[in-house]
């Protein structure tokens, strides 16, 4: 004989949630994503309440197509389901959760409770996996679409500052020591070149995300086949299989996915390796959020840009005088959360066992919605940076000619090379030398002017590279050694101006589908100045 089972640990949950429900908002844990990072939009559409509408939209459109393809469903059904499918009484959902101990059927007996001409019908042939996998699409399609717009905020912030300041000269770093000149605007080129390697692979995921469908318990249809089906001949069986593929087809285009996108083979799940190449594609985001702002901190720390600083921030509790990059380090500590993300992901798409097994579920839970609400505020931040960012050219330029007498010298020894068909090797180490009696002179000595030890070496240098104290005059202005920074800058942001045209485009073909989530959420709700943080 089987054991009785033991409900002991099943009523401490019912306990447990009773008192949580009694808690107040600082008595009970809440994810610092909801109280400080995600976007109110974000959270909307990861909330109950979008998910149980999205079911209920799911099981409307599956009894609609039923009864289009001839199984005997009333009107009347049709009416109250689609009438109800924002009425949401999530009392009665709980109440059923904690009766059947199963949160598909919880939500269909709460729905029947508002459409009963339906309950009978609803969910017809379908497993869980057919609300609960196909919602996850959406959802995702959903979150990628407004991630995706946030990075093209930013593109354009940061598009903004390039061709501002494309022809102010700063110092260049290697290993974070002085090299070449470049400008400020040129380096922003650089931080849009990497999100335009995100925009350009997100829009081929968005494109090519593929929609599970109506599959059944274990991905063979059979359950539908048998509800389509009407004798037990090969033509009949025929039939039947050729309307549930219509059927199937026809969900997926209501859903806003094209025919060639719905998945032909699953087992009862769609591939859990979708979540791992979002959630790859999120790192990706990630790692460029990470460099902008690693940059940023290091810049700041040189006094030439800087992040916002509101009028009654504070920077430290112990330091009045503290400026903090604050916003650029949290974007760095929630991109390293996001780019650890892709190996729980990868860990679950590998141990599935055969059709499926629920090892993924409680999992996914928690690191999807996780992996999408950290992205959406570490993008939040990175919208309001780049939006306010406070630049310093007088700083800019007086690190610069501190090390300009340094960095003239490459300039001057190619120079001199072209004009007069030097030995490269033999006037690199001539360059060398003369470079490290600079440094010492730079960092030992104190200046009346920086450019003071290579006017000491005046002589020196004219001598050794053919020079007269004009064109030496001529190679130490910044603005001379700038190479092709201004022209790249403009040759970028014009490609950059069709990139954007093509990406944008692509929201035209899914805007309508926002209807799952009403006026809560919308495409355009990023139309909008850079955000002010929550805290």
């Amino acid at each position: 004989m089987g054991k009785t089972p033991n409900t002991t640990s099943i009523n401490r949950l019912d306990k447990k949630a009773s008192r949580k429900a009694k808690t107040t908002r600082a008595e009970s844990y809440r994810s610092p994503l909801e109280l400080r990072y995600a976007s109110d939009e974000m959270l909307y559409l990861f909330s109950a309440e979008a998910k149980a509408k999205t079911w209920r939209q799911l099981w409307l459109y599956l009894a609609e197509g039923q009864k289009k393809y001839g199984l005997p469903i009333k009107p009347e059904a049709i009416r109250q389901m689609r009438q109800n499918v924002g009425e949401i009484d999530f009392s009665r959902v709980e109440h059923y959760e904690t009766k059947f101990r199963h949160e598909v059927m919880a939500h269909i007996y709460a729905f029947g409770e508002v459409a009963p001409a339906a309950s009978g019908i609803m969910h017809l042939g379908a497993t869980s996996v057919y609300v609960i996998d196909n919602t996850d699409i959406i959802e995702m399609r959903t979150a990628l679409l407004l991630i995706k717009k946030k990075v093209i905020n930013i593109i354009e912030n940061l598009k903004a500052q390039a061709k501002r300041y494309k022809n102010l000269p700063t110092l260049g770093y290697t290993h974070f020591q002085p090299a070449q000149i470049t400008t400020v605007g040129k380096r922003f080129t650089l931080y849009i070149q990497e999100l335009l390697l995100d925009l350009e692979e997100v829009d081929y995921i968005i494109e090519t995300l593929p929609f599970r469908g109506i599959k059944g318990a274990t991905g063979t249809q059979a359950s539908f086949l048998t509800l389509f089906a009407k004798g037990r001949s090969a033509e009949e069986k025929t039939k039947a299989s050729n309307t549930v593929q219509k059927l199937d087809e026809w969900i997926a285009q209501k859903c806003g996915f094209k025919k060639d996108r719905l998945l032909i083979v699953t087992g009862q799940t769609s591939s859990r390796k979708l979540d791992y190449r979002i959630a790859s594609w999120l790192s990706s985001v990630a790692q460029t959020a990470s460099k902008f702002a690693t940059d940023l901190r290091l810049l700041q720390h040189k006094k030439e840009i800087e992040e916002p600083f509101e009028k009654d921030q504070i920077g430290s509790s112990a330091m009045p005088y503290k400026r903090n990059p604050m916003r650029s380090e949290r974007i760095c500590s929630l991109a390293r959360f996001i780019m650890s993300l892709p190996n729980t992901f990868a860990y679950t798409a590998s141990t599935q066992w055969l059709e499926r097994t629920l090892d993924d579920s409680a999992n996914r839970r928690i690191s999807m919605p996780e992996a999408f609400l950290a992205t959406d505020g570490m993008l939040e931040l990175m919208r309001n940076i780049t939006g306010n960012l406070v630049i310093y050219p007088e700083m800019i330029d007086k690190n610069l000619q501190l090390e300009l007498p340094i960095i003239v010298l490459e300039t001057l020894m190619l120079r001199h090379i072209r004009k007069k068909g030097a030995n490269r090797q033999k006037l690199h180490e001539t360059t060398r030398e003369i470079a490290m009696t600079l440094h010492e002179k730079i960092k030992y000595q104190t200046l009346d002017h920086p450019h003071e030890p290579l006017l000491d070496l005046k002589p020196k240098l004219m001598e050794k590279y053919n020079l007269t104290e004009a064109e030496l005059t001529y190679f130490i202005n910044p603005n001379n050694l700038m190479g092709r920074s201004e022209e790249q800058v403009d040759a970028f942001i014009k490609k950059l101006q069709k990139c954007l045209a093509a990406s944008k485009n692509q929201f035209k073909s899914y805007e309508k589908h926002f209807k799952f989530y009403g006026e809560k959420l919308s495409i355009k709700s990023f139309d909008k100045k850079a955000p002010k943080i929550k805290v």
